[in-house]
């Protein structure tokens, strides 16, 4: 086993940048598309929940299909690892969007209504008020696309990404063993996950307040 580990964990390594730029990419577009919907105008909303409902609705190894075989027909050429990262971002966003519309509207009316009888811009009032409460209420939910994100990334494998999963089939070519060879990947991807909900778990127990 420690002949092939180096290889494993190189693929990890891989596993790791991917999950966590989607995430990052998903954060953004999630927060932007729930301020859309909640406080866009009509058309502005129509985009963000049709973007959110069409993600959602689609498999990611179809959207990520189309973005490194399709789009190359309409002259968009994308290497195998921004094509991957594009379609974890995307897919990301559009669950994230979802987490944190449902933490905005959790908070009440009421504090809205407040900021602005003191004169505050809308804009000042979701940034200073709504989004610092947003985050720490939707952290649970968040967690979960966090800790599954690795997860998710293997489909990288299938445009020769070289991740996780991908390096676990070069090396089950070379030394034939699939069982022993799946097992460890397995084990891999429950440690990674635990110690990700772990640590999160911890940052939501120390920063966890209610809304009234």
């Amino acid at each position: 086993m420690i002949d092939y580990l180096g290889d494993l964990l190189e693929g990890l390594l891989v596993t790791f940048q991917l999950s966590f730029t989607a995430l990052a990419i998903g954060a953004i577009l999630g927060l932007a598309a729930s301020l859309a919907r909640i406080y866009g105008n009509r058309p502005l909303s129509y985009v963000a929940n049709g973007y959110i409902e069409l993600i959602r609705g689609t498999p990611l190894t179809v959207q990520l299909f189309i973005i490194y075989f399709g789009l190359p027909s309409l002259g968009l050429l994308f290497s195998p690892t921004f094509s991957a990262i594009v379609a974890l971002g995307l897919n990301s966003g559009a669950y994230q969007a979802e987490y944190f519309r449902g933490a905005i509207e959790s908070i009440g009316s009421g504090q809205m209504e407040a900021a602005l009888s003191v004169g505050m811009s809308r804009f000042q009032a979701i940034v200073r008020i709504i989004l610092p409460q947003t985050f720490r209420l939707a952290l649970p939910s968040w967690s979960n696309e966090a800790a599954y994100l690795p997860k998710y990334s293997s489909v990288a494998f299938l445009v020769t990404v070289p991740e996780l999963l991908a390096r676990s089939k070069l090396v089950i070519a070379q030394n034939l063993k699939p069982l022993e060879v799946y097992t460890v990947v397995g084990l891999i991807y429950l440690v990674t996950i635990a110690s990700i909900s772990k640590i999160l778990d911890m940052l939501y127990e120390r920063y966890k307040f209610t809304v009234e």
